[in-house]
């Protein structure tokens, strides 16, 4: 059960990843999910590469180019840094709801919950009573990819990592991650967004993934339906400006390697064109 909510809420950074609004048209992005960000007094270059955070092991993939940056780092950078014990068991008590569904939720909001839970994943209401909302959508999200043997990219760094004794931090926590969408989404908005999930549509984003097309990703990740004002006032404008104030630091001295859900790179307030407009030179890197 402990690797179910780890897995579960490791999982609800999908959901920030794919449910992004489109912003104002920036320059068009060419094909790659590798970064290199130079320039504007950097000692060493540093890499940004979009993940899809979760994807099934026959699709996983690590690009030749990408091990080279980050076998040239110095430091892993994640939103949420997953080796931290303490952001471990805070992520593990958050998965549990604060009440149970059965008691946060209406009647209708628990018959479609429940709807949902059935044709997506087999499961009834009463097996997710006690979780929270967020961890029954990231549940469902994982189902949305159709297999059992999941990957998560942001896992494999950190092991890597590991091995190269490399220091691993955090853009942000589990708490403010949690509350980022707690402030973002209602319950129904919630619901409503899970009863739009769809396996076709993973499978396109996956495509999408495999050919490094960010274009194509922030695309298919901005449903209209999915994504307000609030919520993306929320879910992308204030988390990536709050990752493009701490990357300077970051990046100062030492080359790192900064790996977060591929559709926070692109749009006018992608964290791509962000350190573009702060000075920086980004571009492609494409071998």
């Amino acid at each position: 059960m402990k690797n179910l909510f780890t897995s579960a809420v490791t999982a609800i950074a999908i959901l920030f990843a794919v449910s992004i609004q489109a912003q104002t048209k920036a320059p068009k992005l060419e094909n790659s999910l590798l970064w290199e960000v130079s320039g504007n007094g950097l000692v060493k270059p540093s890499y940004l590469y979009g993940t899809i955070h979760m994807i099934c092991s026959g699709d996983y993939f690590l690009s030749e180019k990408t091990k080279k940056a980050f076998d040239k780092s110095d430091k892993l950078v994640l939103e949420i840094n997953f080796s931290d014990p303490k952001e471990m068991s805070e992520m593990q008590q958050m998965a549990m709801g604060k009440e149970p569904l059965s008691k946060k939720l209406n009647l209708e909001e628990l018959s479609k919950l429940d709807a949902i839970l059935k044709k997506s994943a087999g499961m009834t209401i009463k097996q997710v009573d006690a979780f929270s909302l967020m961890t029954v959508m990231s549940l469902i999200s994982m189902k949305s990819f159709g297999c059992d043997d999941l990957r998560f990219y942001e896992m494999n760094f950190i092991e890597s990592a590991k091995k190269q004794n490399l220091p691993v931090v955090g853009l942000e926590t589990v708490k403010s991650q949690f509350k980022s969408f707690e402030d973002a989404y209602s319950d129904a908005e919630m619901i409503a967004m899970l009863e739009e999930s769809d396996v076709e549509e993973t499978k396109k984003l996956v495509e999408d993934y495999k050919q490094e097309n960010l274009e194509g990703l922030f695309e298919k990740s901005t449903a209209e339906n999915i994504m307000n004002a609030k919520a993306k006032k929320y879910m992308l404008d204030e988390r990536n400006g709050n990752w493009v104030k701490l990357l300077p630091e970051m990046m100062k001295n030492e080359s790192v390697f900064v790996a977060v859900g591929a559709a926070h790179l692109a749009g006018n307030d992608g964290v791509i064109n962000l350190l573009r407009k702060a000075g920086y030179k980004v571009k492609p890197v494409t071998k």
